[in-house]
């Protein structure tokens, strides 16, 4: 398999700042009875892994917490030679659902993995999980003070996890004049740390600190031990601020390789289709440069960087008139927190003989193509931000002559960072698009701030729809196909056409109601017409990297996934489904109207006694929102084709709306925790008669047989103490249970079955 790198996070929180709401949808989804409800069915999410990577070739035991994850039958890596076995608890030789023993293959090459875990509700939300080539180990938890610093060895790696309000401390021992290089990731591995990393020396003195950053480039002064003390900037912790810290000496004309990272949501859209991995012409040095500006011939693609502090680039070309050239510049995407910009300029005559540059266009950010959301009580777009700080523009050059591009990173004035670098390509028109996706979570109530990722674990019955972003390069407007393949049994999937010109469309992923259990890695993609021939271009998928329930306390972060698993779980059908009557083509006749009778297969309560609908799928928007009575097996949705100007052709649509559900959590666990109560609680009895009848039979006898009777009894003893424990235990288990599956209203979107249409050209008179 190949090498599988993300790259940097980029400055998405700065983007993320805009949101003064949660990632929530739709006006009409609004409920005025709130206050009581909980939003989204449960959805199984790997919350961490401890440790959080190892070297390739080793193998070791890992720890993990998860949320609505339970019966996991397997933890998942994305690289098929990354293998976790389950651990069995010696007491009782059951399955510890937070212990796997994983293994490495030598060959598995360093970079980021995702792992899942698989389990009663299906495939839950992604992890990451790191692969290197340095040994590995974990921070003990008591490395709070100077006196108490844990050691760090030099080309290793140590696990840790920062507590609130604490510090932890490291120590090594520096050799004078050798440079040191200390990383620590956090951020580029899902962790919600933002990292203060601080060198000090032996006796705690802070000498250099990095208060918004992962790494320190240090030259010891001095032989002896110093100190890396580590915490979140604002002194938070737990489970999820986890970190990989790690010492290197360096060559000092050395540069240190750029360590893998998660991708942002934004870099979706890089690098355009058939792009080199390197660039054909690099940034002169200062050593190089002849002049202010580097001269370049047209088509270019360049690496640059915004180094030092303030930096400009100046690139200058000749042009001929009636050119077009399409210019895109990727830093932003390359995972830097840069805002880059570009100033076209053209040599102007001036009256005195001499001459001048005068503004031609100035290029800067790439819009998203789909408004995200900032607002916390009505849908004006999804939760996740598409668009980017970097460049993408056409320029059409008014004249024959010399042409400047002036670039620079409009922030750059105080980041002093060889690592923002860019790449600068400018090119003839070639019309392209790039798609990015992500499970729909629509506003469920009034106010609703929270912002879920929604894994593809699909209940029985359910039509899950996922929303997608379309990035169209050079002038591409044409329409755009979504396709999903590879899907388990039971599983189908409808794409909701994107007409020419839009940036917005749904994938509606249906799971039958008597699916099976399973789970396949599907694959999915978008095809158009671009000059007369099909392109496919693959669907990228994200998710939060974290839940969040309340956006307005936590800001949500996106990030883009490496795979699309499906799975289906019968252990909780889906509550409300609704489907066309008959799996067929409904034709009407442009201008009339047509009937669309719907089946209602209800499987639990409801409050209220309609369901408000309303409708996707292009062209069918504005149709009128229409109730259906909630109680009932069928009802029909009337489409007017003359109102809505639908056009002859086959069209797919669906209806949705929200629902609240008397919801009960694993009903069947209630049941099953319930019998091995009982079989605990006969087997606690059995073992307490035992232990009577020892007890009797210590008392009497010959001497002999007491002390044989009290062996026994000791035994039989110690048995009861662990028999009363287990029945502790299950009785726990059995009330929390019951406690999860106390009904509870929740709300939820429902979407129907994809609806096909034919709608055939009138007759002429």
């Amino acid at each position: 398999m190949a090498e599988r790198h993300f790259l940097p996070i980029s400055n998405l929180f700065s983007r993320l700042l805009r949101w003064t709401a949660s990632a929530t949808l739709l006006p009409s989804l609004l409920l005025s009875h709130a206050a009581a409800q909980s939003v989204c069915l449960p959805l199984p999410r790997l919350l961490s892994i401890t440790p959080m990577g190892g070297k390739a070739g080793s193998e070791f035991e890992v720890a993990i917490q998860s949320e609505h994850a339970e019966q996991i039958e397997q933890l998942r890596f994305h690289h098929p030679r990354i293998v976790a076995s389950p651990i069995q608890d010696p007491a009782t030789g059951e399955q510890l659902e937070d212990r796997f023993r994983v293994t490495i293959a030598p060959d598995v090459p360093p970079g980021l993995y995702e792992a899942r875990v698989l389990c009663r509700l299906g495939i839950s939300a992604a992890r990451i999980f790191s692969v290197g080539t340095l040994p590995e180990t974990i921070a003990p938890g008591a490395n709070h003070g100077v006196a108490s610093a844990c050691q760090i060895e030099l080309n290793s790696i140590v696990n840790a996890t920062c507590t609130a309000r604490a510090v932890d401390h490291f120590r090594w021992e520096a050799v004078a004049g050798t440079r040191y290089w200390i990383q620590c990731d956090a951020r580029a591995i899902d962790s919600k740390l933002d990292p203060v990393l601080i060198v000090a020396d032996a006796e705690g003195r802070d000498l250099v600190a990095s208060r918004s950053g992962d790494r320190i480039d240090l030259t010891a002064t001095t032989d002896g031990p110093m100190v890396i003390k580590v915490h979140d900037l604002t002194f938070k912790g737990g489970p999820g601020y986890f970190y990989r810290l790690s010492v290197q000496p360096l060559d000092p004309q050395a540069t240190m390789a750029r360590t893998p990272s998660v991708q942002s949501v934004t870099s979706y859209s890089w690098p355009p289709e058939g792009l080199p991995l390197e660039a054909s012409l690099q940034e002169q040095s200062q050593e190089e440069a002849t002049g202010p500006s580097q001269t370049i011939a047209l088509p270019c693609d360049l690496a640059g960087s915004f180094y030092p502090a303030a930096d400009v680039d100046f690139y200058e070309f000749d042009g001929k008139k009636g050119e077009s050239w399409w210019i895109e510049l990727a830093s932003e995407r390359l995972g830097r927190p840069t805002d880059a910009a570009v100033l076209v300029q053209r040599w102007v005559a001036t009256a005195d003989g001499q001459g001048e540059w005068t503004d031609l266009a100035e290029l800067a950010d790439i819009p998203s193509p789909i408004k995200p959301s900032s607002n916390g009580y009505a849908y004006d777009g999804p939760p996740y931000e598409t668009g980017s700080s970097d460049v993408l523009g056409k320029v059409e050059l008014s004249e024959d002559g010399r042409y400047r591009l002036q670039v620079q990173d409009l922030f750059g004035g105080t980041r002093n960072d060889r690592r923002n670098r860019y790449r600068l390509v400018i090119r003839k028109a070639q019309p392209d698009f790039a798609l990015v996706g992500w499970g729909m979570h629509m506003e469920l109530r009034n106010g609703d701030r929270a912002a879920f990722s929604k894994p593809l674990a699909l209940r029985p019955g359910v039509t899950q729809p996922v929303e997608v972003a379309v990035f169209r390069r050079d002038g591409f407007a044409g329409d755009i196909e979504l396709v999903m393949e590879g899907l388990p049994p039971g599983v189908t999937a409808q794409g909701l056409k994107i007409a020419a010109g839009k940036s917005r469309g749904v994938l509606l992923v249906t799971a039958s109601g008597d699916a099976p259990r399973g789970i396949a890695d599907a694959q999915c993609y978008g095809k158009a017409i671009i000059d007369g021939v099909e392109v496919r271009r693959p669907l990228r998928m994200a998710q939060m990297i974290w839940p969040v329930a309340d956006a307005w306390s936590e800001i949500p972060v996106p990030r883009l996934v490496a795979d699309l698993p499906v799975s289906v779980s019968p252990s909780e059908p889906f509550p409300l489904t609704l489907e066309p009557q008959e799996a067929k083509v409904y034709e009407v006749v442009a201008g009339q109207k047509v009937a669309i009778p719907i089946k209602v297969t209800r499987r639990t309560e409801f409050s209220g006694s309609t369901l408000q609908l309303r409708t996707m799928g292009e062209g069918f928007e504005q149709m009128p929102r229409w109730d259906l009575p909630i109680q009932s097996d069928q009802a029909e949705a009337v489409i007017d084709t003359a109102a809505l100007k639908i056009p002859p052709g086959e069209h797919a649509l669906a209806f949705y709306g929200t629902a609240v559900a008397k919801y009960r959590y694993n009903p069947t666990d209630v049941e099953g925790s319930e019998r091995v109560l009982k079989e605990a609680q006969e087997a606690a009895n059995a073992v307490g008669q035992e232990v009577e009848k020892l007890n009797a039979e210590a008392n009497q006898g010959t001497a002999e047989a007491k002390e044989a009777a009290m062996k026994q009894l000791q035994e039989s003893q110690k048995k009861r103490e662990v028999a009363q424990q287990r029945v502790q235990k299950m009785t726990a288990r059995h009330q929390a249970a019951k406690e999860k599956a106390n009904p509870r209203d929740t709300a939820e979107i429902v979407v129907s079955q994809p609806i096909r249409i034919r709608v055939k050209p009138a007759e002429q008179p």
